[in-house]
């Protein structure tokens, strides 16, 4: 059975981590993927927007996948439907990201040998930005 990684393993993961590409981020400020996305650029971290549609979201470049990101991401946040997820995972993980972080309420059982085969820390069913709040003290 699954179990996220513990805190001390998250907390080093979230401070030695700059780069976070957010799948699925919605250019709709009322949308939690735009308001963790935005969260995490307040904390520093570079902002990679992944989204089928729009040129620019949050002032960044969108891509349309994970494959056509050129330079490295350090976790990949994912706001999708857990049904919807094995793609993204396996897609992920020809990054070599050092996670893949699956949102509060997406949970996706078969990307978990994928991950462990890959090296790839997995997180499933919590929210990047409450983490990051709880364990490294980021502000609103």
């Amino acid at each position: 059975m699954f179990r996220n990684p513990e805190d001390a393993v998250l907390k080093e993961l979230l401070e030695a981590s700059r780069t976070v590409a957010v799948v699925g981020l919605s250019p709709k400020p009322d949308r939690d993927s735009h308001r963790v996305a935005l969260y995490l650029r307040q904390q520093g971290y570079r902002i990679v927007p992944v989204y089928p549609r729009e040129e620019f979201i949050l002032g960044e470049r969108v891509f349309r996948r994970l494959g056509e990101i050129p330079f490295r991401v350090d976790i990949v946040n994912v706001f999708r439907r857990s049904e919807e997820t094995l793609p993204v995972v396996e897609e992920a993980l020809g990054l070599r990201p050092r996670a893949v972080w699956l949102q509060l309420g997406v949970v996706n059982e078969a990307a978990v040998p994928l991950c462990e085969a890959a090296g790839v820390t997995l997180i499933m069913d919590r929210c990047i930005m409450v983490e990051h709040r709880r364990l490294c003290g980021g502000g609103s």
